[in-house]
């Protein structure tokens, strides 16, 4: 690696190296108007540097003869020094034609020859220069191309055709983990071993964390002393001639500049076909350092693409990453860290900018004790769930807790032995060796089934606020595609995103997946049955919580209940029960007036139902300016009642009128 003084001294002796280049050629346009033969004085000079000069460097690995290499220096000559123009107007014997012509270099350079002027042959195929192909060819004007101009003195930058989406990509976060390191060496080893072959191997990096995929490349890239450049897959034109043009540029840079390419396939959908072909020609086009990064495999091109899994860090990985990233403070967090280690699955990155956060946040606040610094990592930490399931799922604000909560003993049981395995896990299945007996079935699945209005989502809600962790609502009706293939599709993105952030996920409609397995008569029957299993594989593998509603238990198939950990039939609440929903539904500051709970309850209906009532009643009382009766309830009842198409009958309204009259 150069030093800035390094770099500064080889820029100055470059461009002096080249005005000395430019100079010899200015002799030799002068000893050509002067009718005189090329003396000795004429030679090239020499550059003593450790580096080559920059026309020296591109003249080798571009391979332009002694020929083709003065014809682009004639055209720098022209932008760099005015004489030259005088002297080519001269050599023609014509005042406008101030300009180089392959005509002119023909006539007047040493080693001619005509397949410099060949679209095939190095100026004209990298682009070099441009010929202004108003007359002849071999009387066009010629003008070196800008991009090689600057960088014949020793200027670098992407050339204008790239730089919209062809970006420098630089390393970011800890450094990596010795999982990842490993996926380093055997990508440098690789291409190590490719040396010398007219195409590398192009290299794909399968993994959910982009920013980790990014990190590898340029560890791997900058051994090699390349710099990597990121361009999106679904940014590049799918033109044919567009695209071919973009590849040959950029195939010029590499050349220029030992780039390497970072092809980011991450919002690509395989398959789109159009831009898979895209992919594929980038790869088999790429004759430089090429890494093709993305959440799902791809086939293009086998033969010359290498595969490797980048998994996220293991757990102690995470924790000596924890550890690195808090420095001085990893002591006395050490407990913390342990729990974040225990529920979430983040990659390095995120651990860096979970931390970077949690200090700017922190650090308006002065003092602040170790409980406070462990909940502010955990709370960002659970949100960033927000950055990967947006879109893909709704996110539900948890505020329910137990006390909302009105089911019978024996489900309040289970699901507190839910909470009880999510809160666990890790010590169950690693610290005391569960996970080594085999992974399948450690994911915790539970199955919420009762009628609408029960409780299902607010049981759910009730377990997220309880173990401080976000809550998302996945509706599998939605999900579930008549497209073969999509359903698993749409399921994949939904846990690929959720994996690491320890989410609960709520999959509500199930009754649209699992309902009683058919008879396999078709296609569809079978990938029905796949859809399922799919889905099931997922929740049994899932680090966190997944949670699956339905109306009807009875209408799912015995051989899906069995995989699934937890069942929990909420029940439809009897005269009890909604008493006690009524009493708990009414906030402290709403005001009341003669309320009957019992008599309320008498309305048979589900605990959703009840908090519709009680607000739309809140609504009539405070449009009426008055505190909440029993007359703003029946109204709102009766509201209710005809949305879901139900009579209230006089049973349930029964002593009503009493307490409105008192």
């Amino acid at each position: 690696m150069q030093t800035i003084a390094q770099k500064e001294d080889w820029q100055r002796t470059n461009q002096e190296y080249l005005l000395a280049c430019l100079e010899r050629m200015k002799q030799l346009l002068q000893q050509a108007s002067d009718k005189n033969e090329m003396s000795s004085t004429a030679a090239s000079p020499d550059m003593e540097q450790t580096l080559p000069a920059a026309l020296d460097a591109l003249c080798a690995w571009l391979h332009l003869s002694p020929f083709e290499r003065d014809i682009l220096l004639l055209c720098a000559g022209i932008e760099l020094d005015s004489a030259f123009g005088s002297l080519c107007a001269v050599l023609q014997a014509d005042a406008a034609c101030n300009y180089p012509t392959f005509s002119l270099a023909l006539a007047v350079l040493p080693q001619a020859h005509w397949s410099a002027l060949s679209p095939q042959g190095p100026l004209r195929r990298w682009q070099l220069i441009e010929v202004e192909t108003s007359r002849t060819l071999t009387l066009s004007p010629l003008r070196i191309n800008e991009r090689i101009l600057h960088y014949l003195l020793g200027i670098s930058y992407l050339d204008k055709q790239l730089a919209d989406l062809f970006q420098p990509v630089a390393f970011t976060g800890p450094p990596l983990v010795p999982s990842h390191q490993k996926i380093v060496q055997e990508l440098v080893n690789a291409w190590k071993l490719a040396e010398g072959h007219e195409q590398l191997p192009a290299i794909q990096l399968c993994g959910g964390e982009m920013l980790s995929l990014r990190n590898i490349a340029v560890v791997a890239c900058s051994l090699l002393n390349h710099t990597v450049f990121v361009v999106s897959a679904s940014a590049l034109p799918t033109q044919p001639g567009e695209l071919e043009s973009l590849l040959h540029c950029w195939e010029r840079e590499t050349l220029l500049n030992n780039n390497a390419l970072l092809l980011d396939c991450q919002f690509v959908d395989v398959a789109d076909m159009q831009r898979e072909s895209v992919i594929a020609r980038v790869i088999e086009a790429n004759k430089g350092l090429l890494i093709v990064a993305g959440s799902e495999r791809r086939t293009g091109a086998q033969h010359f693409l290498f595969t490797f899994e980048v998994e996220k860090p293991t757990r102690d990985e995470q924790r000596a990453t924890w550890q690195t990233v808090l420095g001085d403070q990893a002591t006395t967090l050490s407990q913390h860290i342990e729990k974040l280690t225990a529920h979430f699955h983040l990659s390095s990155e995120a651990i860096y900018a979970v931390c970077l956060s949690a200090r700017a946040r922190l650090a308006s606040e002065g003092a602040v004790t170790t409980d406070a610094i462990g909940e502010t990592l955990w709370n960002i930490s659970r949100r960033q769930a927000n950055l990967h399931l947006d879109g893909l799922a709704q996110h539900i604000e948890a505020t329910a807790t137990w006390a909302d909560l009105v089911l019978p003993e024996e489900q309040i049981a289970v699901l507190q032995d839910i909470m009880l395995h999510v809160r666990h896990r890790t010590r169950v299945y690693e610290t005391w060796g569960f996970s080594s007996k085999g992974t399948r079935g450690l994911g915790i699945s539970a199955l919420f089934a009762g009628a609408s209005g029960v409780g299902k989502t607010m049981a759910a809600e009730v377990l997220a606020n309880e173990l401080h962790l976000e809550l998302y609502r996945i509706d599998l009706s939605a999900v579930v595609s008549k497209y073969i293939g999509e359903t698993e599709k749409n399921l994949r993105r939904i846990f690929d995103a959720a994996e690491g952030s320890g989410v609960i996920l709520l999959f509500d409609e199930a009754d649209a997946l699992f309902g009683k397995r058919s008879e396999v008569k078709d296609s569809h029957d079978r990938y029905a049955n796949i859809e399922v299993s799919y889905l099931l594989q997922r929740m049994e593998s899932y680090r966190g919580l997944a949670i699956l509603t339905s109306n009807l238990k009875d209408a799912l198939d015995n051989a899906f209940l069995r995989r699934i950990r937890f069942i929990v039939q909420l029940p439809f609440p009897d005269a009890t029960q909604r008493a006690e929903i009524w009493r708990r539904v009414f906030p402290p500051a709403l005001p009341t007036r003669n309320l009957d709970v019992n008599k309320l309850a008498q309305l048979n209906v589900a605990g959703g139902t009840i908090r519709n009532i009680a607000m739309s009643a809140a609504f009539i009382a405070a449009d009426s300016d008055e505190p909440m009766s029993m007359s703003h309830i029946l109204r709102a009842a009766r509201h209710e009642y005809t949305k879901l198409e139900k009579s209230l009958s006089s049973m349930e309204t029964r002593g009503w009128e009493k307490i409105n009259a008192d």
